[in-house]
């Protein structure tokens, strides 16, 4: 019965997004960006035609862009859907650049936006120019150390990549080119790709629910598929029990609540406000199948971030039991904390050569630290990786250990853009040369715990549609 309720449930999505196509194509998407309506951020304005997944398309475009949400407000109601974001860049300065303003608005009117193809592949799949690896499973200190040795010693250069850890959880998504191939191009070869997997699946396959094995299928944005593996990967499972045991630390707070007299779910979260955010809420409630019918998100510099969601099931009904409320908000919490890696922040800026990962990953794990989060690209023969690293135990990474890691990469310049022991040990590390190069520009990204919003007393927006 649950089956044929999903079957029919998708039918109904399926219909609902063919007829939304017709309707865009006699209404095409209208957007605005204007950047005299607010003094400290440029305002950009979406109408289009609603289906499952517009407001995701909308939002990741701006994500994509490195592009900072400060305020929002959405609503999508009936079958049009209406859209407002505040927008500045990393800098806090609004967004002046011709080019990037073209391109918000080629992207958001082009009807292809909207409808991107969206399919749950695993495991190793030919791209144009590239082959994407997928990996997840258990974390472990050294794990992506050892993945890099085994591409190397199979002639794959990783051109870029990105890992997240959470909850004992390890998700990866790797772009490897054919090291030893004339044109560096994607692996051709099925029966290479098959011995590729099998390494990558003998290495790992000591930690459970292990997924690296050959796939065909299309290519989904990467950090969407990272959400996506991972809550398969159900890594949101004893996400409350961990909150409770720390709850001096918690820096998310998501209620669940019904809302009887409109047939909606209230969802609140209240968290410290950093780049993404939005990008990373949407997306789950999305891939949950939940429709965001209105919404509304705000920030302040150096505060808080709130987020307040009007949601239904694809099937038109609200959250109805304890165990999908239960469910909804653990997999929120999971997916804010994600993206989030305390701990020391080094970025590595180096010419590209063959190895050069391997190298640097295993330096890494001999200096007994763990990576808890990896944004790795190479381009033009340059290396750029940054890495997110702590002790095993979770605890800040010590000068001394800092200027070991340095010497031992030596002609790399590496870059310590955030270290929490400089926080803790004020003005004791200030002198120590290692810690001199803290970025106070980078500090967005993991801040001070910050003071919380006041929920909204009144949604206007439902008023509107009543």
């Amino acid at each position: 019965m649950a089956m044929a309720a999903a079957v029919a449930a998708a039918g109904r999505v399926d219909a609902q997004d063919e007829y939304a196509k017709l309707v865009r194509g006699m209404n095409p998407p209208r957007v605005v960006i204007d950047n005299e309506a607010s003094g400290d951020a440029t305002v950009i304005r979406v109408d289009s035609v609603s289906s499952h997944g517009t407001l995701l398309a909308v939002v990741q475009v701006i994500a994509d862009l490195d592009l900072v949400i400060r305020k929002a407000y959405f609503s999508s109601d009936g079958s049009w859907f209406m859209d407002v974001f505040n927008v500045t860049d990393r800098d806090g300065n609004k967004v002046l650049d011709e080019e990037t303003i073209s391109y918000i608005q080629t992207t958001l009117e082009a009807e292809d936006c909207y409808y991107p193809e969206v399919r749950n592949t695993v495991g190793i799949v030919p791209a144009e120019e590239y082959t994407v690896i997928e990996l997840t499973g258990t974390d472990r200190p050294g794990l992506l150390s050892e993945v890099c040795a085994v591409l190397a010693a199979m002639r794959c250069a990783v051109r870029s990549a990105e890992l997240w850890t959470h909850n004992t959880r390890v998700a990866a998504v790797v772009h490897v080119t054919d090291d030893g191939g004339a044109g560096g191009g994607a692996i051709g070869d099925e029966a290479r790709i098959a011995d590729i997997s099998a390494r990558l699946g003998n290495l790992l396959r000591g930690q459970s629910d292990v997924r690296a094995a050959a796939s065909a299928g299309g290519l989904t944005h990467k950090e969407r598929r990272l959400h996506q593996m991972m809550f398969e990967d159900r890594d949101y499972d004893g996400v409350a029990a961990a909150a409770a045991a720390t709850a001096s630390r918690r820096r998310t707070e998501v209620s669940v609540t019904p809302c009887a007299e409109r047939g909606y779910t209230a969802v609140v979260v209240r968290c410290r406000d950093r780049p993404k955010l939005l990008f990373d809420t949407v997306c789950t409630i999305t891939d949950m199948q939940y429709v965001i019918h209105h919404g509304t998100v705000s920030s302040e510099p150096g505060g808080g971030a709130y987020q307040e969601y009007y949601i239904r099931h694809v099937d038109g009904r609200p959250v109805r039991s304890e165990a999908e409320r239960q469910r909804v908000v653990q997999c929120l919490e999971a997916a804010i904390e994600r993206r989030t890696a305390d701990g020391l922040a080094l970025e590595v800026r180096t010419c590209d050569r063959a190895g050069l990962l391997s190298d640097v990953t295993r330096i890494f794990r001999e200096n007994g630290l763990t990576i808890r989060r990896a944004e790795i690209s190479s381009d033009g023969g340059e290396a750029v990786d940054t890495f997110y690293l702590s002790d095993p135990q979770g605890h800040p990474v010590e000068a001394k250990t800092i200027e070991a890691i340095r010497a031992q990469i030596g002609e790399a310049t590496l870059r310590v853009k955030h270290n929490p022991f400089a926080d803790a040990a004020g003005d004791r590390t200030r002198g120590g040369g290692a810690t001199d190069d803290v970025a106070g520009s980078t500090a967005f990204l993991f801040g001070n715990l910050f003071k919380f919003y006041r929920p909204f007393q009144n949604f206007s927006l439902i008023k509107l549609y009543s």
